[in-house]
């Protein structure tokens, strides 16, 4: 029984696989320490912990004393130069993200063919995998709601209110959100033309899917826990 982590900006997801399924999906923002700490004494004593994680070594910390009752060492993923079928084609292999990473490989076995990877959450990220499994490079920019946090933060005029999608926004808060989401979509879908597949597919993950879902010019697939399934893969070793 392997236990599964996903240690992001802001929030931990886990899955409990049992005989090859993931049970006792969850999640809990980063600093809900007492409520993980609840959470996990309730689980099954897993065999195994993989966890990918790019919140940073405090973070990291707390979760290592969460899981200390357990007696069993945090197995910490990091990307490596090929794995799971998939090729690394970072100049610096190590220094992708692990939740790009598997990702990535979930992508892969998803689909086994070309595809873009598309996770939005705090930050987006847009990964493209060749048909040969090859990760071929990617964007990282900022998450719709962080977009329209720095506007508010950095410019003196501008507030917080939530705003609509509009072709030609007439308001400031319609005009923020829909730069934000028109960057986010441009960022995508400039990235599935690069790609040059016309049968390349498009899987769409994180929080902050269903904001840009909507307005995708192109066929995709909403994948959920694509770092959660890329573990199980590495974690059961697959090819």
């Amino acid at each position: 029984m392997m236990l599964l982590l996903d240690i992001g900006n802001s929030r931990i997801k886990w899955a409990l696989v049992q005989e090859g399924r993931q049970v006792n999906v969850g999640a809990f923002e980063n600093s809900a320490s007492v409520s993980l700490q609840q959470e996990f004494a309730a689980l099954t004593v897993p065999s195994r912990v993989l966890v990918s994680n790019v919140a940073g070594e405090d973070v990291a910390r707390r979760v290592r004393e969460l899981c200390t009752a357990w007696v069993r060492p945090l197995d910490f993923v990091s990307a490596k130069i090929e794995q799971c079928g998939v090729r690394n084609g970072y100049a610096q292999p190590q220094r992708l993200g692990s939740d790009r990473w598997a990702a990535l490989i979930a992508a892969w076995h998803e689909v086994r063919g070309a595809c873009l990877v598309v996770t939005c959450g705090t930050a987006t990220t847009v990964d493209a995998l060749s048909a040969q499994g090859e990760f071929l490079g990617g964007l990282i920019l900022p998450g719709v709601d962080m977009m329209q946090r720095c506007l508010v933060t950095g410019t003196a005029q501008l507030t917080a209110t939530e705003g609509s999608l509009r072709d030609f926004p007439l308001d400031t808060s319609d005009a923020i959100y829909s730069g934000a989401i028109r960057a986010t979509l441009g960022a995508i879908e400039s990235q599935y033309v690069l790609l040059k597949d016309a049968e390349a597919r498009v899987l769409l993950s994180g929080g902050a899917a269903v904001k840009v879902s909507p307005h995708l010019s192109m066929p995709f697939d909403h994948v959920d826990n694509l770092v959660l399934r890329g573990l199980q893969i590495i974690g059961e070793g697959a090819a």
